[in-house]
């Protein structure tokens, strides 16, 4: 989930109850909470929106990483039977493609490694602003309760309460929302030079493994 919208989730929190106190000079902390309390259920179904769209997105690259698994097994038959024919042109083909193969994999598994986190967070945010939720409705029933049967200063002492159980849900709900940076990435002053370096590597790596299908095949 990208920051900014982390953040105005948390903002949205913290200025629940700071208008919350500060609601004692108008005299309607019941209208505030029950107003935070629509701003959380807005808040709870946009966080399962984006779930919703992680959860997709995992499932796609679980499909390509079946895919690219199953499709590097049958390469490896194909190069076997390249290297019997005596088609060295084919197997190099198929262990080239077997290279690129290799190196999507793991940035596939690190999207549904990802993914796996972004779900377990969003999950989180959820529990919290439904627990955020749970204790509005306590401290608007407990308002509403001590209005009724008090007047004066004991109101005060009950907004008082419902104050602290803001500012409690508050912090529980803060301490699910810390985000990791991501890291940068850094720029490539000799690009073309490297290329070609990684391109006569990859020939090197492609010979070699032909040679080892080779080797074992007559074995």
């Amino acid at each position: 989930m990208p920051e900014g919208y982390i953040t105005r989730i948390g903002r949205l929190v913290s200025a629940s109850a700071n208008t919350l106190i500060n609601s004692l000079e108008n005299a309607a902390p019941l209208m505030v909470m029950e107003e935070t309390i629509r701003e959380i259920d807005q808040a709870i179904e946009e966080v399962r929106q984006e779930l919703g769209r992680a959860e997709a997105a995992r499932y796609l690259s679980s499909q390509s990483l079946n895919k690219d698994n199953a499709r590097h097994t049958e390469l490896q038959e194909q190069i076997e039977v390249a290297v019997n024919a005596g088609r060295d042109d084919l197997a190099e083909a198929a262990i080239a493609r077997q290279m690129d193969i290799e190196a999507m994999i793991p940035v596939v598994e690190k999207s549904i490694v990802d993914s796996d986190a972004q779900i377990l967070e969003l999950n989180s945010f959820i529990q919290a602003l439904q627990a955020k939720r749970r204790e509005m409705e306590e401290a608007s029933e407990e308002y509403r309760k001590a209005e009724a049967h008090t007047e004066g200063g004991n109101d005060l002492h009950s907004t008082n309460n419902s104050s602290q159980k803001v500012d409690k849900a508050t912090s529980a709900f803060n301490r699910v929302m810390n985000v990791a940076g991501a890291p940068g990435i850094s720029a490539n002053k000799d690009a073309s030079k490297l290329a070609e370096l990684e391109a006569l590597a990859r020939t090197n790596r492609i010979q070699e493994r032909l040679a080892k299908v080779k080797s074992e095949a007559s074995s």
